[in-house]
């Protein structure tokens, strides 16, 4: 056996990092929902007390920006004192104005021959998308497992079955793989924020029996190692128990680590930001060489340089797993996929606000959304071009 071991991590929608993202998004969607032309880059910070929302918004909409602030906050569930973070008593900042000019002339052009080269990209900057058929979502096993414990602690929590639990929490999953395939669940750890007055006994008992044992499923055997609050208690949380910044989650946000990130966050960006649009193209593009039965492993390298419509690059690695060559592969993708910035915002459909719900749980992987760079609609056109019969 060609044993190793590959860990993810994923976290609830109260930790600090994520209350700005969801911020940052919300204000996001309600810009796209006046103005889907609206061009936004919001970066949230927060902290005991203190929300600051920051950055370029241009745009006709008229945007409460502290009214959205504090629903956000709300919606994830700040909603008692007793947590030390509340969405009425906390100060909301503003430090907004317009993006600079010359990001506009770069990003916006005029052409009447082609209306797909009308938008650069917003910077340069390169972005990855990745797939693998070791998941029915086409995603890594470890990242899934970890997105499904914390989006149950969540569940439990605004549901009150387990009462006990309050909104910041972490979730961390070691997968035992044979090679590049996946055989056991090696370890699982969980710390959820809590009242005080739960006994560490209580408490991990039934996120063992209520959170752990049904995500898990089939992966959950008896030498799986369990920690749950391994620190021991975990009462403050949240901004009170340390600072959250918009797009400090960018590996939970997309493949665990698993595949590649270019390093631009997500969260807060209008699609004219590459950052964004053309990691949900490079993931649509690899989720369809996948299904499409052309590898097994798929990862897509973008790059662009402000200003230009063109990718500067498109590299395709499948990891040895490939049914036919990678450059043939890549050959086929130039040719089936359009990666300038228009051209995804228009197939994608990119200027809705659909974006404050993927602020938590990850970007990928989630059928639930009907996201369309989740789609498969390209599979059996890719699988043709290549001349792959169907088994």
């Amino acid at each position: 056996m060609n044993r190793r071991l590959f860990t993810s991590e994923s976290v609830t929608e109260g930790h600090p990092d994520k209350v700005a993202d969801r911020i940052s998004d919300s204000m996001l969607d309600a810009v796209l929902t006046q103005d889907p032309l609206g061009r936004v880059a919001c970066e949230t910070f927060v902290t005991t007390g203190l929300v600051l929302i920051g950055g370029e918004i241009s745009t006709k909409a008229h945007v409460e920006y502290e009214k959205i602030a504090r629903n956000a906050i709300k919606e994830i569930g700040y909603t008692d004192p007793e947590y030390g973070f509340h969405y009425e008593q906390c100060s909301v900042l503003l430090a907004i104005h317009e993006q600079s000019p010359d990001i506009t002339q770069a990003v916006v052009k005029t052409s009447s021959k082609d209306p797909f080269s009308d938008i650069g990209a917003g910077d340069q900057g390169i972005m990855y998308g990745y797939a693998s058929s070791e998941t029915p979502e086409l995603m890594p096993l470890p990242i899934m497992l970890a997105h499904g414990l914390v989006k149950r602690l969540a569940q439990l929590r605004k549901e009150q079955v387990l009462k006990y639990l309050r909104p910041d929490g972490k979730s961390q999953v070691t997968v035992e793989y044979d090679g590049r395939t996946p055989k056991r669940v090696h370890t699982v750890v969980v710390s959820t924020q809590h009242h005080p007055d739960i006994s560490a006994k209580e408490l991990r008992q039934s996120v063992t029996e209520q959170v752990i044992r049904p995500v898990l499923g089939k992966w959950m055997d008896d030498q799986v190692t369990l920690l749950i609050n391994p620190s021991g208690r975990f009462v403050i949380g949240g901004p009170p128990g340390d600072t959250g910044m918009t797009g400090r989650k960018v590996i939970v946000d997309s493949y665990g680590g698993y595949g590649s990130h270019g390093g631009g966050a997500f969260s807060g960006k209008d699609p004219t930001k590459v950052d964004r649009s053309a990691a949900y193209m490079a993931r649509y593009a690899a989720i369809n060489v996948v299904a499409a039965g052309l590898a097994k492993e798929c990862e897509i390298q973008i790059s662009y340089a402000i200003g230009k419509a063109d990718p500067i690059s498109l590299t395709i690695d499948t990891l040895q797993t490939g049914a036919i060559p990678d450059e043939k592969i890549e050959a086929l993708l130039a040719e089936h996929f359009d990666f300038r910035p228009a051209a995804i915002i228009q197939q994608m459909s990119l200027r809705r606000p659909i974006y404050k719900s993927l602020s938590s749980y990850g970007h990928f992987g989630r059928p639930e959304l009907n996201l369309p760079w989740e789609r498969r609609d390209k599979a059996e056109e890719l699988r043709k071009a290549a001349g792959i019969k169907n088994k």
